[in-house]
């Protein structure tokens, strides 16, 4: 096929694209590990994800981890 097929489709159905692979993805963990095992390997990642762009932001670790962890947890 073409590379250029494959670019017009992309811009045109990203959105679609992504979506599917995502549910298809999803669906596939679903039957293999069970749906709550499932919805906690996605919030790891979404968890891991979120973390990672702080990071990538240059933000520091310990005021994030003050944000999401209770006062006191440091002493």
């Amino acid at each position: 096929m073409n590379s250029k097929l494959f670019e017009e489709i992309w811009q045109h159905h990203s959105g679609k694209l992504l979506g599917v692979l995502l549910g298809f993805l999803f669906g596939i963990l679903v039957i293999t590990f069970g749906f709550f095992r499932t919805l906690f390997v996605v919030f790891c990642v979404v968890a891991g994800y979120v973390v990672g762009k702080r990071i990538d932001q240059k933000e520091d670790i310990m005021e994030i981890l003050d944000k999401l962890l209770p006062p006191g947890y440091n002493r």
